[in-house]
């Protein structure tokens, strides 16, 4: 008797658990099933349309901000911080009037600036501290992290440059190629008629007011820009009606060999 009720109870705590194991299976297909589905909707469900929105925005509706590429940066050029822009700018002028106007040259102001930094150290390291318990004069070393983050996005940037350069030469958009051509004859111009620095300098005011000056009359800005665009895609297609359309192509040698 005892052996048949060890047995019965051996056997229904054997079934028990199978019962448990199939039913914790179930659940698991169950959910694996739920998650393949919620799955399954996540990727079928539609993106917000706003999300479109921003990718399809075009450079004019989008903030200043955002176009100057966000960040300090763009802090800096839009005003945000009143006294860091107003003491870049004075810097900018400074440099700039003590090389222009004032003739000074920059082997001159080096020499004058380690002399300034050398007098200031030796009255710090010997007088000062005779009197007065002085901290350790501060050291300054470049971190060599720092210098090949720069080296490596002024390598960055030239590639891009010279790769934006490459395709404006290929002739495969021609409004791009005859604003380059522009620019670079504006600047030689330009450059004739006055030094680099001042040229600079002209360049670093108007990132300074430009911006700020777009930012606050956006709307008649665009008026401006779109009546101009009109006038430069008039120009280009009577350009390439009259002229590069007359000049053969590949194409056109090709069919005439064959």
């Amino acid at each position: 008797m005892v052996d048949n009720i060890a047995g019965e109870h051996e056997s229904s705590f054997v079934d028990s658990a199978k019962d448990k194991i199939t039913e914790s299976f179930h659940d698991d297909d169950l959910s694996s099933s739920d998650s393949d589905g919620e799955r399954k909707e996540k990727k079928n469900y539609p993106v917000p349309p706003h999300r479109n929105m921003v990718h399809s925005l075009s450079w004019k509706e989008k903030p200043v901000h955002s176009l100057l590429g966000g960040g300090n940066a763009a802090d800096l050029l839009l005003w945000r911080n009143k006294k860091k822009s107003a003491c870049m700018l004075a810097f900018a002028t400074i440099i700039w009037a003590l090389f222009e106007m004032i003739q000074y040259h920059l082997l001159s102001l080096l020499c004058h600036i380690l002399i300034l930094v050398l007098g200031v150290h030796f009255l710090w390291s010997n007088t000062l501290n005779l009197f007065y318990k002085c901290p350790q004069f501060p050291q300054v070393a470049l971190e060599e992290d720092t210098v090949l983050e720069v080296a490596s996005v002024l390598r960055l940037e030239i590639n891009n440059s010279l790769e934006v350069l490459r395709e404006i030469a290929s002739g495969k958009d021609l409004k791009k190629f005859l604003a380059v051509i522009a620019g670079l004859w504006i600047v030689s111009v330009a450059g004739s008629c006055c030094s680099l620095l001042t040229l600079v300098y002209t360049c670093f005011v108007l990132l300074h007011s430009v911006p700020l000056l777009y930012e606050r009359h956006k709307e008649k800005a665009d008026a401006i820009i779109e009546k101009a665009e009109a006038e430069v895609k008039k120009h280009c297609e009577g350009l390439q009606e009259k002229v590069l359309s007359k000049v053969p192509s590949r194409k056109s040698k090709d069919k005439k060999l064959t």
